[in-house]
This record gives C-alpha cells, structure tokens and sequence, in this order.
C-alpha cells in the first residue's frame, strides 16, 4: 500500500465520517420536531422538558436508559393516571428535550437532586414518583435525597444491586473522549436503526414489542447526542457495579417493586425481591410472560401499585408484604 493510496484511503474515510454525521444530524433534528412539545422549566445551568396533565397528588414519571417522557405516554400510564393525579413525565437530562451539559456527571442522585428542585420550582412540596429500570435508581435517590418531598416510590425493571458486565463495558464505549464523538455521530445511530428490531424483541420479550414505543423511540434514541448520555449511564452503571456501595434500608417511605419474571437483561425478580427484603416498608409484584418493559406490556400492574402505594403513603405505616406473582 503506497502512502498515496493510503493518504486518498484516509481522506475517503474523513469524508464518509462527515457525510454521515450531517445525515445523523438531520434525523436527529426530524425526530425531535416529531415530538409533543412540554414545557421547560430552567434551573442549575440546565433546563429539563416534561410533560403535565391531571390534578390531585403530583406523580413524577422517570423513564429508562435511552427512553424518554414519551414512554409513558405510549405505554398509556401517562394519560390514564392523569384521571386520579397531576401526573409530570420528565425528560431525563440528556434525554428527549433536556440537555445534558458536558463536564458534570450525572449520577442517579445529581439527577435527583436536579428533578427535586425542578419540581419545587413548580410549587409542588411533596409527591410520589415512578421511576423505570435506570430512572428506577434516580427515583431511589430521591426518597433518600429529599425525604420531606416524597411520599411514595414505585421502581419497575430496576437494576437495584448491578454487577459487571461486559455489555456494560461496550455500551459504556461511545463515552470516551474522541472515539466515542466519531461513534456517536458517524456510526452508531445506523448501527442502533438497524438493529433496533433486535434490540426491541430483546428489551420486550417475552412479551410482544409494543410498536408505538418502537415506532416513537426509535429516531430519538440513535441521536447523537441522546447516544452520549446512554454511554455515560453505562458507565456509570459499571463504576457502580466495579464498586458496589448501595444500601436501601434508610428510605422510609412506601416503595412498590415491580419486575418482569422473563426480564432479558439481568435477573430482574431477584433484584425485586433483594430490595423488598432491604425496604421494610415495600410491596413486591412480580409479573410472568413480562420482559423489561413490564411496564409497556402492562400498564394496569403500575397503575394498581402506583394507587396503593399512594394510599399506604396517606396512611404513613404498613407491614411488609409477601411477594405477588401475576
């Protein structure tokens, strides 16, 4: 091979990067005016997007790793908890609408403690919040964080107790510097459009891909800049998992637990029932032929645990509860 060649090679290469990454631009920018606009709400240097419908007792919506507030709109929860409560569905940050701003890592209780003050900028004191699989740990960190302002939790798929991976470690790749920024922006959102069929039937079975989420996530999720924030709670995922310091048994408020027995990304009903015997205050449900997203594939399970925790919230005692399979 000449250094000619070689010299042309490179440049061809340089030049199908920057095609590439103009092209992922654009449908990153078709994918976000697709979207139903929310409002924002400005703090700490950022500003976080959600979403709002209902009255009564304020209910915090969290969604997952490379998910967004939609999630819970096409799931249904959003809409039919907006019959009983103020039910706000956020963008995480880095996720949908909210901006994640470099040079500060967002672990799960930065994001609590961001999420807390967003809502008490709205003039709300005290709420319950659901959070799903990582939102799960944000939703955790806020009963701990800010114990005067919820009243009540509810964790579904969450990766309570998470040990290291190595599909950790490869997802965590796109957020290293330089490689990661020619990943994000040149191949990975093709690599993640292709393969998002797979990667559905993986997060849903054994339960049929709900092709609403699908059909709405997929162009947000292969944004570049939603990609970064994804890698970076891989990696933050693996910290945690490389040195395991989480204890639950301080939170004092009522948590309901749900997960999928069929869960395809780690042992999920174990995880469950670990943190209903660290929580003495929690309710536990685990549900068959459910995967990941238990939550998509049953609304109703959430719905029904997100009522009675609110009512064991109001009462302020409750006995430990044996676990439930549905």
């Amino acid at each position: 091979m000449t250094a000619k060649f070689r010299k042309n090679l490179l440049l061809l290469l340089a030049a199908a990067a920057v095609g590439l990454s103009l092209y992922n631009g654009q449908l990153a920018r078709r994918a976000l005016a697709a979207r139903p606009l929310g409002r924002f709400i400005h703090l700490r240097g950022t500003k976080l997007h959600f979403l709002e419908a209902g009255n009564g007792q304020p209910l915090l919506l969290l969604h997952g790793n490379g998910a967004s507030a939609e999630d819970f709109t096409t799931s249904g929860i959003f809409g039919r908890a907006a019959a009983r409560y103020r039910v706000l569905a956020f963008d995480r940050p880095g996720f949908g609408m909210s901006p994640r701003p470099a040079g500060r890592p967002w672990t799960a209780a930065a994001q609590a403690d961001v999420i807390d003050a967003a809502v008490a900028k709205l003039g709300i004191g005290r709420y319950m919040v659901v959070g799903h699989s990582w939102g799960a740990a944000v939703a955790l960190e806020m009963a701990r964080r800010h114990r005067r302002s919820v009243a009540g939790v509810v964790v579904v798929a969450g990766y309570h107790y998470p040990s290291p991976r190595l599909a950790l470690a490869i997802s965590a790749l796109p957020a290293v510097p330089l490689l990661g920024t020619v990943l994000r922006h040149a191949l990975l959102p093709s690599l993640v459009r292709l393969n998002w069929h797979w990667a559905m039937k993986q997060i849903f079975h054994p339960a049929t891909v709900a092709m609403p989420f699908a059909a709405m996530t997929r162009g947000l999720a292969s944004r570049p800049s939603q990609l970064r924030s994804i890698s970076a709670e891989s990696f933050l995922m693996l910290v945690s998992a490389l040195f395991p310091n989480r204890r639950y048994a301080d939170i004092a408020v009522p948590v309901g637990i749900i997960a999928g027995a069929g869960d395809q990304l780690f042992d999920a009903k174990a995880e469950a029932l670990r943190l209903q015997s660290e929580i003495s205050h929690s309710l536990v449900e685990i549900v068959l032929d459910a995967g990941h997203m238990v939550h998509q594939s049953n609304p109703q399970v959430i719905l029904a645990m997100i009522d009675n925790v609110a009512a064991l919230a109001n009462i302020g005692h409750m006995a430990k509860q044996p676990a439930r399979t549905t």
